[in-house]
């Protein structure tokens, strides 16, 4: 991947990073407050709630695992906490990403107009209203592609001692995975990119994207910290659009007026 500025190999890492010094600039902070907002209140509140259950769900959870294994608990009770906590973290920040899914486009929309100089047809707080509809459909079409994804792999938390110890790996790079989806989501479907199209290209460099994602995963599970990661990644995730792929589509929105939703 290169960088727009000094043409030097960067990837999802220094991405990521980027992310946090680009929330920060004059001009954005004030398109960063709502999903900031947004995130504290949802995953702020799920995490708070978490830790007082946990207690009670953990030994329920290693319930399953067979008597003449139960030597092994001192190694599948933190495998467990990790479980969970990925589980909730996903599951609470796509929460968060459903209500704060137009600001987060919103804000995409002024970044990549500040790293270009360039206006995007339609931005600003009347485009998101008038996007509304179709952004929605487009978080459908995420949750539909997670859901039975999940459930699969939450089936195999049920297999004796194996689930305990390949569910969490599994569970961590399948969140690193949907995390890149969510958030480089949010410059592809600016620009009408479909869904399907839009993984594909994920696809066709998925080490980055995954490196990109597993950081965000890894920082949601960060008390504090996690509460503020919301809009670092929609930032990162911009960058890397700007960087990687607007050169190839950002005509889509020329040719995809407004009120058509591209599958």
């Amino acid at each position: 991947m290169q960088n727009r500025n000094s043409g030097t190999t960067i990837n999802g890492i220094g991405y990521f990073r980027q992310g946090w010094q680009l929330a920060t600039l004059p001009g954005i902070r004030r398109y960063v407050i709502v999903p900031l907002l947004v995130n504290i209140l949802f995953v702020g509140s799920a995490f708070s709630w978490l830790f007082f259950r946990l207690e009670q769900w953990i030994p329920r959870l290693l319930g399953h695992v067979p008597g003449w294994l139960q030597w092994l608990n001192y190694l599948l009770w933190p495998l467990a906490i990790l479980s969970l906590l990925l589980i909730f973290g996903y599951f609470f920040s796509t929460l968060a990403n459903w209500i704060a899914a137009p600001f987060c486009g919103l804000l995409a929309e002024q970044l990549e107009n500040r790293l270009t100089g360039q206006n995007i047809p339609d931005s600003g707080w009347a485009g998101l209203i008038k996007d509304l509809p179709r952004v929605m459909l487009r978080e459908w079409q995420k949750l539909r592609y997670y859901l039975p994804r999940a459930l699969i792999l939450l089936l195999v938390h049920f297999i004796p001692l194996i689930g305990q110890t390949l569910a969490p790996v599994l569970w961590f790079m399948f969140g690193a995975w949907m995390m890149a989806i969510q958030y480089c989501d949010y410059p592809f479907d600016n620009h009408r990119v479909p869904f399907s199209d839009m993984r594909r290209t994920l696809a066709a460099d998925r080490t980055a994207h995954l490196q990109f994602g597993a950081l965000v995963s890894l920082f949601t599970l960060i008390p504090l910290v996690n509460l503020v990661i919301m809009p670092v990644a929609v930032c990162g995730a911009t960058a890397m659009w700007v960087d990687q792929y607007r050169g190839s589509n950002a005509s889509r929105k020329a040719h995809n007026p407004p009120g058509v939703i591209a599958p």
